[in-house]
């Protein structure tokens, strides 16, 4: 949907007690990056994109990090919405809203009346409370997946960065709102203005893979205190040869009992786990070196550049030179 120079769009985010901070402000951040880009081209003399703070009330509103931002006006004031967005929060927020049937009501409404409406992060549970979900394809924060799942009209993806399904658009954990932003400014204006933003936040435009495809460095950190320090090793040792014997070892345990409790605690094998990270070392040098697929090979470990490019596209679907096209 390309717009024309007269018109501008009205985006109104709302907020509540709470909500992450990061929710409102990430995507926000994007829009605003797009008036300045679009008036330095001249294409808009003014914002295009009118941005609002909405709440129960007008006026400061408590973040969950203690930040205070102002709402414009109360969400019975505002007219002319073009895309509304909901932002996320920790449980105790988002499920406060679960008992306002007058804001859940306004929401249901807000369906047949905006261009766009769509959340960040579990604010995709607010909608779905409030029946805006219904019928609808969507998306939320990993952790609340199956809370989204109870809803049982609604046909949930849990590993997408976001969905857009007619208009009604939801999105991941977190930071994957500018994601969504940005997805939506692409609609607006095209690929190249969207772009220009993602290379102004240093961002990808379009992240590979989905959320479930995070850092396994970061997933050990989160799930076993036991083999943190192993993890650690591999990543300062991916070019050595890691057989479950050499890393059993480096765990002073034995294989067998390494194998066990390491599938165990981490959910995966201690050889996929491996791989696991060397295809993400391959997708860093990849996208931030101008190394050789030979010479990434071996700095990951793969015995050849032939291996790489198999295991690479077993994992990413693409081979590592169409990944370097697209994110170099």
């Amino acid at each position: 949907m390309k717009l024309t120079q007269d018109q501008s769009i009205q985006i109104a985010m709302f907020i509540y007690p709470g909500a992450s901070s990061l929710d409102v402000t990430g995507p926000l951040e994007v829009f605003a990056l797009a008036n300045h880009l679009l008036r330095e081209e001249g294409r808009y003399p003014s914002d295009f994109y009118k941005i609002q703070l909405l709440a129960e009330e007008s006026g400061l509103v408590q973040m969950g990090t203690g930040v205070k931002l102002y709402a414009d006006c109360g969400y019975r004031e505002v007219k002319d919405i073009h895309t509304l967005l909901m932002s996320g929060g920790p449980p105790g927020s988002y499920k406060a809203l679960y008992s306002q049937t007058d804001i859940l009501d306004w929401l249901c409404e807000q369906k047949q009346v905006v261009k766009r409406i769509g959340s960040i992060c579990n604010g995709a549970l607010i909608l779905a409370k409030a029946g805006v979900l219904s019928g609808h394809k969507a998306t939320t924060h990993w952790a609340n997946v199956d809370e989204l799942r109870q809803f049982a009209d609604i046909e949930v993806d849990p590993d997408a960065i976001y969905v857009c399904d007619d208009h009604i658009y939801t999105s991941a954990g977190i930071t994957a709102g500018i994601d969504l932003a940005l997805a939506l400014v692409e609609e607006d204006h095209g690929r190249s203005l969207a772009l220009a933003i993602a290379k102004l936040m240093v961002l990808y435009l379009k992240r590979d893979g989905g959320q479930r495809q995070y850092s396994s460095h970061l997933m050990n950190q989160q799930q076993s205190d036991r083999f943190a320090r192993l993890v650690e090793w591999i990543y300062q040792n991916l070019n050595q040869s890691l057989t479950v014997e050499k890393l059993a070892q480096e765990s002073a345990m034995s294989p067998r009992n390494f194998s066990r409790c390491f599938l165990k605690e981490l959910g995966v094998t201690p050889a996929r786990f491996v791989e696991n990270i060397r295809v993400e070392k391959a997708c860093q040098l990849l996208s931030e070196q101008n190394l050789s697929q030979e010479k990434i090979a071996c700095l990951c470990g793969f015995q050849s550049q032939e291996q790489l490019r198999r295991t690479f596209r077993r994992h990413k679907g693409i081979l590592p030179s169409e990944f370097r096209r697209r994110f170099h």
